[in-house]
């Protein structure tokens, strides 16, 4: 069996891809077919033995559309080409828009303007300037039709196929609307020639001009929103192969010599440097490191590497440098395979069924059939040509809803724009739609639930040692280590503002930690193998620590290696964010599966699902491994929706349903998803949900207001009531259901304006200070008569009683501070004053120590 990928051109609406797949699905030999319309792809198996590419592309020119082979050259070049495609085709439908509206705009002040009192210019007026009248209103509506040509051209060939879409309604219902209004002019015209001012004045307003204009000019305004998202894809592709270097350091023939990445062969030795991205895959020979694979792997902290480890193409070496052994280059590295699986998730991405294209499918046919009936009706029960032609043409114009073009464009317009309002990015119109099925929703862990960087969490200094004796001592041995655990140190004894001791023969030890002299003793910090190597006996130091590991927390051990002392243990971790318990929560309430997906560790995913009440946990997973993942998932009739910030999840966001990448996260994550998160807050999730299926209700609602007013003018447009009540359709009528109907559609999706979400990242005032709401500075008096003053500080950033007590120390010390009142979870400061104290003193204090003021009160 082949797989083969297909450019496929012509395509419009989900209908157009369903075609195609119907079309190449019929040949034998195939035995999968998979359309994108947002890529305009095809993936197809096929055997071989039975059909060549030719056929299939045969099959599908056949079905109506076009099809070739993409370029053979790399990745690289065929990303760049479908991205200026999709570019220039933006730029046409900007120009087809802009050229549009300029025609529509006087066609609807001359055929409506005078109704609601607009002047129109002499030669216009009147029943004897009636083919003047009508000759306008064709002039200015030819443009239109021929700016957007590519409707007719698609919809009557569909239609030939016999699968008819949107494009065949609006071709038919305007066509129908433009010879009626031409059959119009020659009525009139003959009425003129011969006298026949009562005939005039019959199809002097029985012009449907405006309705075929307006209808192409809103459809193409809500091909042109739709057409701005189709270029993420080959975006995301590029930034992805701009993550590996260009150049690689390789020792041929003694020397290091520098060579294009592409001409890296299996078996070469490569050199890497502090700060350097790795170029390809391979095992380290000479060297240390802790190399960064959180692009790959999601792993928040550096891994320590060495002879015999393994290291990946895109990884980040932070520390050392080391030689390592080629084995995987070209597109068999783990970055090109990443490439790979962006590609065939996004083709693969089953298109979304269109409301409207379904309902077209039927009612075009049916309207036909209805238009047909109607004219031979008339004709056979002994009327003229005119009168059947007449009742033809007019179901066919009656049939033609105008709200159908507002319909989705204006409520995925009013959703989406609502949705930037709350900071939520939805990049296409069917990301929006498609939220709304989703059931289950895949959470990565770092930087997703997680800050994404190692913060200090606890600190347990040895009985008789302060904890600002320990810190001062770690901050001493770690500050010149380019780790990142000593990174989280270092930043923690700076928000304290610790002093430094400059130290000497400071050395990084590989996989155990470093070491230094300090004064006349040599002090230690790393793992507790360090400690026991030393001859170091944590005591019970040791429960504690190991507490922590099972909480997923990195315990330190700090020692005195001179006198065998140990001097007590730092935890560091990357915590969760503020939000992500109240996210999941709000999963669970709206009836979501939640899922936590990450290539972490077991023992610290599963404390981070325990701490935030995820139920299901995955641990351990590497980027090929997501994508499968999110693909089993799916394999069980999930609707699944994943949200993720890295490089690494770029595939799994690309194979899920819906893909949500957190605004903080890499640009490859954002370019690859469906909907940005601006905030980077979980909560927005739940929020996006809850204005999807809002939206999708609205599309709805307005899809039926689109058809009911014109679907009830059906029967008087075809004579039904004529033998009885002598009723046939009046083009006032016409025109007020369509305006009515479109009226009605626009109201209704301007209600989406008032959409406002139970799931906010920003509690309201009166929520967020329940328990510790800031009082207003009153003056007290105590029985002693001395003057007091109560202020209360909203303060972000405190994570836990380690936290508290930093800002209680530094507000404390503020002349005037007589005492200070924590909470962590009202998130602020109670302080009493013995006299008045500057609010910017205040906020100095607490900004100093790191953390950030809301307001004092």
């Amino acid at each position: 069996m082949a797989k083969q990928k297909f450019n496929i051109t012509g395509m419009t609406c989900s209908a157009c891809s369903a075609h195609v797949e119907k079309a190449v699905r019929k040949l034998e030999g195939i035995r999968a077919a998979d359309v994108s319309l947002m890529t305009n792809s095809m993936t197809a198996e096929y055997d071989e033995a039975v059909l060549s590419p030719e056929d299939i592309i045969a099959a599908v020119i056949q079905s109506g559309y076009g099809a070739a082979l993409p370029q053979k050259a790399g990745a690289k070049v065929q990303a760049a080409p479908q991205e200026d495609v999709v570019g220039q085709e933006l730029a046409a439908m900007k120009r087809r828009l802009i050229w549009s509206f300029v025609f529509l705009i006087p066609l609807f002040y001359i055929s409506m303007g005078h109704m609601m009192g607009a002047p129109l210019p002499a030669f216009l007026l009147g029943h004897e300037n009636a083919v003047a009248f009508g000759l306008t209103q064709l002039l200015l509506t030819l443009p239109i039709m021929y700016i957007n040509d590519k409707y007719y051209k698609v919809g009557f060939k569909t239609l030939w196929n016999r699968a008819p879409n949107m494009d065949s309604l609006i071709a038919v219902g305007s066509a129908a609307a433009v010879v009626y209004g031409v059959f119009a002019i020659y009525q009139m015209g003959f009425g003129l020639g011969h006298g026949d001012m009562d005939l005039v004045a019959k199809y002097h307003m029985d012009l449907y001009f405006e309705s075929a204009g307006m209808i192409l000019a809103l459809i193409t305004l809500g091909k042109f929103l739709e057409t701005r998202s189709k270029g993420k894809t080959s975006e995301a592709i590029t930034r992805l192969m701009d993550l590996a270097p260009k150049t690689a350091h390789v020792l041929r023939d003694g020397a290091e010599v520098e060579i294009p990445v592409e001409e890296v062969q299996v078996g070469d030795r490569v050199v890497v440097r502090p700060g350097q991205s790795i170029p390809v895959d391979g095992v380290i020979s000479e060297g240390v490191s802790a190399v960064d694979e959180s692009a790959l792997t999601g792993e928040s902290l550096p891994v320590d590497k060495g002879p015999g480890d393994k290291v990946a193409a895109a990884s980040i070496n932070k520390s050392g440098s080391f030689i390592f052994e080629a084995s995987r280059v070209g597109e068999d590295t783990t970055l090109a395979q990443m490439i790979r699986l962006v590609e065939e998730a996004s083709a693969s991405k089953a298109p979304i069924a269109k409301l409207a294209d379904k309902v077209a499918g039927v009612f075009v046919p049916v309207v036909m059939g209805i238009a047909l009936v109607a004219a031979l009706a008339w004709l056979v029960t002994g009327h003229t040509v005119t009168q059947a032609l007449t009742a033809g043409v007019a179901v066919l114009v009656i049939s033609c809803p105008c709200a159908l073009g507002l319909a989705t464009p204006v409520a995925i317009m009013v959703g989406t724009g609502k949705g930037a309002e709350n900071g939520i990015l939805i990049k296409s119109a069917e990301a929006l739609e498609l939220l709304h099925t989703v059931n289950t929703v895949v959470l990565d862990k770092t930087g997703t639930l997680t800050q994404g960087k190692p913060v200090v969490t606890d600190i347990l200094p040895a009985p008789g040692l302060p904890e600002d004796g320990l810190l001062c001592t770690a901050f001493c041995l770690e500050g010149p280590s380019e780790h990142p655990l000593a990174a989280a140190i270092v930043e923690e004894a700076e928000r304290r503002n610790i002093p430094i001791t400059s130290v000497g023969n400071f050395t990084a030890v590989h996989g155990r930690g470093v070491r230094a002299e300090l004064g006349k003793h040599i002090y230690i910090g790393g793992n507790r193998a360090m400690m026991e190597e030393a001859g170091i006996d944590p005591g019970p130091l040791a429960r504690q620590a190991d507490a922590l590991a099972a909480q997923g927390k990195t315990p330190l051990y700090f020692g005195d290696e001179t006198e065998k002392k140990i001097l007590g243990v730092i935890a560091v971790a990357d915590t969760p964010k503020p939000s992500s318990r109240d996210a999941v929560a709000a999963f669970k309430e709206l009836g979501l599966e939640v899922v936590m997906l990450t290539g972490d560790n077991n023992r610290t995913a599963e404390a981070i699902g325990r701490e935030l009440g995820v139920t299901q946990v995955m641990a351990e997973v590497l980027p090929q491994d997501k994508e499968r993942k999110i693909a089993s998932l799916q394999g069980e009739s999930k609707k699944v929706a994943m949200v993720g910030d890295g490089i690494n999840d770029a595939p799994a966001l690309a194979r899920a349903d819906v893909g949500l990448a957190i605004g903080a996260g890499t640009d490859v994550a954002i370019e690859s998803a469906d909907i940005v998160l601006m905030k980077s807050d979980l909560l927005d999730v739940a929020a996006a949900v809850e204005l999807s299926r809002a939206t999708i209700r609205n599309i709805k609602q307005n899809l039926f207001w689109a058809f009911f007013y014109n679907s009830l003018g059906i029967p008087l447009a075809a004579g039904v009531f004529y033998a009885a009540l002598n009723w046939q359709l009046n083009p006032m009528f016409a025109a007020a259901a369509m305006s009515l109907s479109s009226v009605t559609v626009v109201t209704n999706a301007l209600r989406l304006r008032f959409f406002k979400s139970k799931y906010r990242s920003e509690a309201p005032a009166e929520q967020a200070c329940k328990g510790s709401c800031p009082l207003e500075i009153q003056d007290k008096t105590n029985q002693g008569g001395n003057k007091t003053m109560n202020k209360t500080m909203k303060i972000e950033g405190m994570m836990c009683t380690h936290c508290t007590g930093r800002v209680e120390k530094a507000l404390a010390a503020i002349d005037g501070v007589t005492a200070v009142e924590m909470s962590l979870e009202g998130k602020s400061a109670s302080l009493t004053l013995s006299k008045d104290v500057d609010n910017q003193a205040l906020t100095d204090a607490v900004t100093e120590a790191g953390y950030e003021v809301v307001s004092v009160q």
